[in-house]
């Protein structure tokens, strides 16, 4: 199975900003977590970070005609903002998850509003960066 990982703005800086909020592990610590999950399930696992809405948008187009058979999305902002890219997740047709690494449930009034998440198929928040494995094995039961 061939999953495509999006992270969007500042995600990269994992282990820099609010170490509070999202921890001391840092984004290659994130990414050898999805080598490793990739490696144990057999499946091909491309991870895809941008701080560009546009960027972020032509992926999600770009995998309609890869082979892509499941997305997973942390949309960092532009979640509580960016229609265009609830539109391009809607757009297509494969299983979707949007993942948030803290519990947006929990924080200021504006994080509490996913624009994007009603474009996917199921919504994983504050279960740290083990959310994004989890998100793998729902994406492997679809």
């Amino acid at each position: 199975m061939n999953i495509l990982i999006i992270n969007g703005p500042n995600l990269n800086f994992l282990g820099i900003r609010e170490k509070e909020v999202y921890g001391n592990r840092d984004y290659d610590y994130l990414l050898n977590m999805i080598a490793e999950k990739g490696k144990s399930c057999g499946c091909r696992i491309e991870v895809f970070q941008s701080n560009h809405e546009g960027a972020i948008i032509d992926r999600i187009q770009d995998a309609y005609f890869d082979g892509t058979e499941g997305i997973i999305i942390n949309p960092g902002a532009y979640t509580h903002y960016s229609y265009a890219i609830h539109d391009a997740l809607a757009s297509v047709t494969m299983p979707k998850v949007e993942v948030h690494i803290s519990d947006i449930t929990k924080r200021e009034e504006f994080r509490k509003i996913s624009v994007t998440a009603p474009a996917c198929d199921k919504q994983i928040y504050g279960h740290g960066l083990e959310g994004y494995l989890e998100a793998v094995d729902y994406i492997l039961t679809m």
